[in-house]
């Protein structure tokens, strides 16, 4: 076998886990996974020797993705627009996941998860920055902010049979992200 071929091997054990993970969860049996790829159970553990290790490699695949998707609409979108898009895409990104950080904890407490917890801090908070700075976001937020109300959003309507309530609820946290929100003080009692 080639560089060539176990390369792809390995980016399409990555692909395939991302799909079958987003469909039975980050519990799926690894066999599955290396028949869906085309390739044996010994080709998954060469690459993969432990479920961690798949599960880190598909976890770190869609951080990049997020991250490449904020980086480019920071230089193409208009501030407000790129942060809302991208909190949409983050947002898909949380409803997927299936547990799979809390899969990783388990499986290796010493896995890279605040490292791709860093990563994704760091995009949001570069859209949200730049959105503060043009004055069309709140200035009294922080990416952490935002990522803990998505993340919230995702849980709570992982089981919703209403396919549309996850939209309307990050729909009224952009609401709230604007700048003319800011008029608005804590609630009473809070």
């Amino acid at each position: 076998m080639t560089r060539m071929d176990a390369r792809l091997n390995r980016e399409r054990l990555v692909a395939t886990a991302r799909e079958v993970f987003a469909e039975l969860g980050p519990g799926a049996s690894l066999n599955e996974i290396a028949r869906r790829a085309g390739v044996g159970p010994g080709t998954l553990y060469r690459h993969f020797p432990q479920r961690a290790d798949l599960l880190t490699a598909v976890l770190r695949d869609r951080i990049g993705t997020l991250c490449a998707q904020a980086d480019g609409l920071l230089a193409s979108a208009a501030p407000d627009e790129a942060l809302e898009q991208w909190l949409r895409a983050f947002l898909a990104h949380a409803r997927a996941n299936h547990g799979m950080g809390s899969a990783l904890m388990l499986e290796s407490p010493g896995a890279p998860v605040p490292d791709c917890h860093r990563l994704i801090l760091d995009a949001a908070t570069g859209l949200l920055v730049r959105a503060q700075r043009y004055g069309t976001a709140r200035n009294d937020l922080t990416a952490g902010d935002l990522l803990q109300l998505v993340v919230g959003i995702a849980l709570s309507t992982a089981r919703s049979e209403d396919a549309d309530q996850p939209g309307r609820l990050l729909a009224l946290v952009v609401d709230a992200v604007s700048a003319s929100a800011t008029g608005r003080g804590p609630a009473r009692g809070a």
